[in-house]
């Protein structure tokens, strides 16, 4: 699939997180030429304008419309949800697309690690808010990695209050944690007869934003350069990354819990095919154990 094959998305309303630059944006742009009502939900107003516009250019169908969110601070979230509900009518897709990558150590609003906090529980929270106004049909779509390989639930220590910090583990703890939330929800989907797809996706290695951030961050200007040069030689366009999640969200043969990415060797680059997990993010007792303490931390409890 490329973009020109993605299905006509008429009548369909789509929200977005971070969809003011990278992958987010570019999924933005193209369900907005094909019809579809895009919701931009982002952290940074004056961004969020420039991305709106952007897409309004592209836009065939209803102009996108922006939502102040910041995923690493609950309160946020809920007036998000809260304005979501009483401006868009029922959401034909949840595209959990924001986040983190590699970042030092950072607290969000409600003192979680900022990686899990932002990647993960600001995602489940938004979607546990906006569940009951899906449309018939719905699907949740979370952008996981590669990097979920490398990761663990810190079930005694999950926002690293102890020991040594790891940005890495840190990382892949909440990419891993992004599939184990498609793997439970769509297993509560299933017993609570609802009509909602849980269908994760990843982007390879795709030029973005995320991998110069950090850098950016800690003030490593040669390191941020270097990474976007190495991005320039090495990575797929942005275009071609949000292709799996582009594909998650629009393509008839999904199915729930399914894993989409690039089909080309290692999953790298290349155009949607369905993806490779580890066994960490098949292991339903995690899966479960996880999405009670992500309700437990968040104070948001799913009605299934």
């Amino acid at each position: 699939m490329t973009i020109p094959d993605i299905p006509g998305q008429e009548g369909r309303t789509i929200l977005i997180t971070g969809a003011n630059s990278g992958l987010g944006l570019r999924s933005a742009e193209a369900l907005a030429a094909k019809g579809a009502r895009v919701i931009l939900a982002c952290r940074n107003a004056e961004r969020a304008a420039r991305a709106r516009d952007e897409v309004a250019a592209l836009a065939s169908g209803p102009p996108p419309v922006t939502v102040a969110c910041d995923l690493a601070d609950l309160d946020s979230v809920r007036r998000a949800a809260a304005e979501v509900r009483e401006v868009a009518g029922p959401l034909d897709v949840v595209m959990n697309n924001a986040g983190l990558m590699a970042v030092p150590l950072a607290r969000t609003a409600q003192g979680f690690e900022s990686q899990f906090g932002v990647n993960h529980l600001g995602h489940f929270a938004l979607t546990g808010l906006l569940v009951e106004g899906l449309a018939p049909g719905a699907r949740v779509v979370s952008t996981s990695s590669h990097a979920h390989r490398m990761g663990k639930i810190r079930f005694d220590d999950p926002n690293w209050h102890t020991g040594t910090y790891s940005k890495w583990l840190a990382y892949g703890q909440s990419k891993l944690a992004n599939l184990l939330f498609v793997a439970e929800g769509a297993r509560r989907a299933a017993v609570a007869g609802a009509d909602v797809t849980f269908v994760a996706a990843h982007p390879g290695y795709a030029d973005n934003h995320l991998q110069t951030a950090a850098h950016e961050q800690t003030g490593a200007r040669w390191k941020a350069a270097w990474m976007r040069a190495l991005n320039k030689v090495a990575a797929q366009p942005d275009r071609m990354g949000a292709l799996p999640q582009l594909f998650a969200a629009t393509m008839p043969d999904v199915v729930p819990n399914d894993y989409w990415g690039p089909g080309g060797p290692a999953e790298w680059r290349g155009l949607p095919a369905r993806a490779s997990r580890n066994d960490a993010a098949t292991n339903g007792v995690v899966a479960r154990r996880l999405w009670g303490l992500s309700e437990t931390l968040t104070g948001v409890f799913w009605p299934w």
